[in-house]
C-alpha cells in the first residue's frame, strides 16, 4: 500500500505542482485529483456523524455519488445509503445547489461544473439493527458502524461513498476526534494535530482507490491495544469491552498462540507486514449489535460478540472466527477472480468459486488445529462431522458454482451458510485426493500457493476456466471431482474420502451444546402463544435429561430474563455462549405446573454418528491419514 500511495502522490506533483507544460485531458486531470474526505467525530449529533467530501473540479455536466449498496466479503444486500441523512451540494460561492436522490444508495448532482463540495450525516447501524443483517436487507454486524460517545466502529464503507467516474482516485481522509481517544487504523496514517486548546486530535490517511476505503476499517474511542510479532507480521489487537469485562491483554496469549500455528502451517506464504484484529464486544441491551461473526479485509478483520462470553468462551469463539479471517490472505487476497478484482459496490457480480474463497478458507481453519496440535484428531474429526451434519440441512443437490455466482437472489440466499459448511468439506476432499495421487506430497495448500504464485494481489484469474486450469495442473481426478460434485449437483459421497485415510462412521457419544443436537435444534415455538418449547429432540441431550426436562416444556425464563417468541432470537444467542461451570436457572411451564431448575452446568452429549480410526485400516491408508493431517 505504501508504495502504491508514493507512486500516486509522486504522479500527482509532476502533474499539478511542477506546471507540467504537457497538455492534459479531463479524465486525466481528474484521476490526478484526490478526493478529500473528512469525518468529524467531535460534532456528532444525535447519534450522526457529520461528514464532508471534496471531489475537486468536475468537467463534466452531471455527477453521481453513491454509497455501496454491497460490500465486498458479505454476499448480501447492504443499502448503506439508508443511513444519510440531510445530504447537501454546495458550489464555490458556498451556496447549496439541488441534489437529487435517484435510489437508495445514489445521489445525482447537475451543474456538476460548480460543485464544491457534499455534506451530509451518517446514522450508524448498530443500534437499530433488527436481525443483525441475517436473512434480512441490512448490514451484517461486522461491516456496520457504531457511533457511542466512547466507541466508533469505522468500517469506512458506511460513511464514504465514491463518484462513478473517480473510484480509482486517491483519497485523503481527515478523521477529528477527542484528544483522549485511542485510535487504531488499518489505513495508512500520513500525519496527526492537535488543536491550539489541545482537546481535538485531526488524524490524516491517505487511501490509493475507493477500495482500499472499503478494505481498511478503524476503531476509535475507549480502546485496549496490544500488539505482537507473528514472524515478520506484526499483529494488532484493539478491543472494545464496555464494561472492561474483557481485555486485549487477556486475548493476546490466545491470539498469539494461534495465529504462530497459522502461520507456521502456511510456510512460506506471506502477503502482509501488518494485520489488524478489531473486536467490539456487544453488551446488554437493544441497541447492541445482533449479527455475531467477522468480515475479512485483505489486512484485517472486523469481529462482533458477545461481551457476556466467558474467558474460555471468548477464546474459542475467537479461533474459529478470526483464523478463518486470517486465511483470507491466501484466497480471495492472492487467488481471486476479476467479480472480485473490479468489484461493482451498486450492481456487483459474483464470483462462482464460493467453494476457494470460504471453503477453502473455512477447511484451513480447521485442519490447521489438527495439523499444529491445537486440538487433537477426535476433535477435528468431531468438527468434520459436524459440518456434514450442518450442509445436510441445506439443498445438497444445489450446483455450488450456480449457487456462489447468484448468491444474493433466492433460493441461493438460504444457502450462502453452506459454503462454510459443504464448502470446506470440498476443500477436505480435494485434500485427499491431491494427497492420494500424490503420495502424500502435495495438498490443497500447495494447490493454493501455486495458484497464488501465477496469479497475486493484483492479477485475477478466469472464472469460467479456473476449474480446467486446475486440473490441468494437478489430476484429472481433481477435475473429474469438481465437475461433479462443484459445478455438478450431485452429493459427496464423503465416506468415499474417508475410507482413502483410513476412517470409518459409526455411532457414538457426541458432545453437543445446549441448544442443539447434532445441528438440530431441540427447541420449538408456538406463534401463536408466543412461546419457546423443548422437542422430542430434549430427550437426546444428556443435560436438560438429567435435569428432567420433558418434551413440550415451555421455557418461561432463563436466568430471570423472560423467554418469549419476540426475544427469542437473543437469548438463544446468550444461551449458546453458556459453558461447562455456569449457573443456571431456567423456570419451566408443564401443563400449567411451574417447575424450576436451578444448577450449574455441565458438558452435554447425545448420540450420533462419529468418525474414528478404522482397525482394519491398511499401512498406506494409515500413511495418507498421517500425510493428510501432519504433513
Amino acid at each position: 500500500m505504501k508504495n502504491q500511495f508514493l507512486a500516486l502522490a509522486f504522479a500527482s506533483i509532476v502533474l499539478v505542482g511542477c506546471g507540467s507544460t504537457k497538455k492534459v485531458s479531463n479524465t486525466e486531470a481528474a484521476l490526478s485529483t484526490p478526493i478529500a474526505t473528512s469525518i468529524n467525530l467531535t460534532k456528532v449529533v444525535d447519534d450522526k456523524a457529520p461528514v464532508l467530501i471534496n471531489p475537486g473540479r468536475f468537467t463534466q455536466d452531471t455527477v453521481t455519488y453513491r454509497l455501496p449498496r454491497v460490500v465486498q466479503g458479505t454476499y448480501a444486500i447492504s443499502d448503506f445509503g439508508k443511513y444519510i441523512d440531510s445530504f447537501k451540494a454546495f458550489n464555490y460561492e458556498g451556496v447549496e445547489i439541488p441534489t437529487n436522490k435517484i435510489d437508495v444508495n445514489s445521489w445525482t448532482i447537475a451543474n456538476a461544473e460548480n460543485l464544491d463540495y457534499i455534506t451530509y450525516y451518517v446514522n450508524d447501524t448498530f443500534d437499530i439493527e433488527e436481525v443483525g443483517g441475517i436473512g434480512g436487507e441490512q448490514p451484517f454486524s461486522p461491516s456496520g458502524t457504531n457511533i457511542e460517545p466512547n466507541n466508533y466502529v469505522l468500517n469506512l464503507h458506511g460513511f464514504i461513498g465514491y463518484f462513478d467516474s473517480l473510484k480509482n482516485n486517491q483519497y485523503t481522509l481527515d478523521i477529528q476526534s477527542p484528544k483522549s481517544f485511542k485510535r487504531s487504523s488499518a489505513l495508512q496514517k500520513v500525519n496527526e494535530t492537535t488543536s491550539e486548546d489541545g482537546k481535538v486530535v485531526t488524524t490524516s490517511y491517505v487511501a490509493p482507490r475507493y477500495f482500499d476505503i472499503t478494505d481498511n476499517p478503524m476503531m476509535y474511542g475507549d480502546l485496549d491495544v496490544e500488539e505482537f510479532q507473528v514472524g515478520d507480521i506484526k499483529i494488532v489487537l484493539s478491543v472494545y469491552s464496555p464494561t472492561k469485562a474483557h481485555t486485549a491483554k487477556k486475548l493476546r496469549a490466545t491470539m498469539e498462540k494461534m495465529m504462530q500455528a497459522q502461520k507456521a502451517f502456511l510456510g512460506d506464504i506471506n502477503t502482509t507486514p501488518r494485520y489488524d484484529i478489531f473486536l467490539y464486544l456487544a453488551g446488554e441491551g437493544e441497541d447492541q449489535p445482533k449479527g455475531f461473526g467477522a468480515l475479512e479485509h485483505n489486512t484485517s478483520t472486523v469481529v462482533v460478540l458477545q461481551e457476556s462470553e466467558t474467558d474460555e468462551s471468548l477464546d474459542e469463539s475467537m479461533i474459529d472466527v478470526v483464523s478463518h479471517e486470517f486465511f483470507h490472505i491466501v484466497t480471495p487476497l492472492s487467488v481471486h477472480s476479476g467479480d472480485v478484482q473490479y468489484f461493482d459496490y451498486n450492481k456487483p457480480t459474483f464470483s462462482k468459486h464460493l467453494w476457494m474463497y470460504e471453503g477453502i478458507t473455512e477447511y484451513f481453519a480447521t485442519l490447521f488445529q489438527v495439523n499444529q496440535g491445537l486440538i487433537d484428531e477426535p476433535a477435528f474429526y468431531s468438527k468434520l462431522v459436524d459440518k456434514i451434519n450442518m450442509s445436510l440441512r441445506m439443498d445438497d443437490t444445489m450446483s455450488f458454482t450456480e449457487m456462489s455466482e447468484n448468491v444474493i437472489d433466492e433460493p441461493y440466499a438460504s444457502n450462502y451458510y453452506n459454503v462454510y459448511q459443504k464448502g470446506a468439506l470440498i476443500g477436505m476432499c480435494i485434500d485427499i485426493i491431491m494427497r492420494e495421487e500424490s503420495n502424500g506430497q502435495r495438498s490443497v495448500l500447495s494447490l493454493m500457493k501455486e495458484l497464488s504464485m501465477k496469479y497475486g494481489n493484483n492479477k485475477p484469474f478466469d472464472d469460467d476456466t479456473i476449474i480446467d486450469e486446475i486440473t490441468a495442473i494437478t489430476y484429472p481426478s481433481i477435475g473429474e471431482f469438481l465437475k461433479k460434485h462443484v459445478e455438478g449437483t450431485t452429493p459427496i459421497d464423503y465416506n468415499v474420502y474417508f475410507n482413502k485415510v483410513g476412517l470409518v462412521e459409526g455411532d457414538g457419544k457426541v458432545e453437543t451444546n445446549y441448544l442443539l443436537n447434532n445441528g438440530n435444534l431441540i427447541l420449538g415455538g408456538d406463534p401463536v402463544k408466543r412461546t419457546i418449547f423443548f422437542s422430542d429432540l430434549v430427550k437426546d441431550n444428556s443435560f436438560w435429561n438429567e435435569q428432567g426436562v420433558l418434551p413440550n416444556d415451555v421455557i418461561k425464563s432463563v436466568n430471570g430474563e423472560e423467554m418469549t417468541v419476540v426475544n427469542a432470537n437473543d437469548m438463544l444467542q446468550k444461551m449458546i455462549t453458556m459453558q461447562p461451570g455456569d449457573d443456571i436457572e431456567v423456570v419451566l411451564d408443564r401443563n400449567g405446573e411451574e417447575v424450576v431448575i436451578k444448577t450449574k452446568l455441565t458438558k452435554s452429549y447425545t448420540t450420533g454418528k462419529v468418525l474414528k480410526q478404522n482397525p482394519d485400516a491398511t499401512a498406506q491408508q494409515n500413511a495418507l491419514r498421517e500425510a493428510w493431517l501432519k504433513n
